[in-house]
């Protein structure tokens, strides 16, 4: 599956499970760099994610502020 496609909480869990792969060793050169190439999505879907629902969370912030500045 594409980390496009992953919603936040799938990309997070599969980055983790990366990085205990990572960090457990023995594998080859070749499947390590797989392994970090495939974190390194999984990190940026997990930040586009994040960046999406701090927009939403301002943008909720600034019609609650302006409901209250009209009051």
């Amino acid at each position: 599956m594409s980390s496009e496609t992953l919603g936040y909480e799938a990309a997070r869990d599969e980055l983790v499970d990366v990085v205990r792969k990572l960090e457990a060793g023995g594998l080859s050169l070749e499947d390590s760099l797989a392994l970090w190439e495939r974190g390194e999505a999984l990190a940026k879907t997990c930040e586009q994610h994040l960046a999406g629902a701090r927009e939403r969370i301002d943008a909720a912030l600034a019609v609650v502020e302006e409901d209250v500045s009209e009051s």
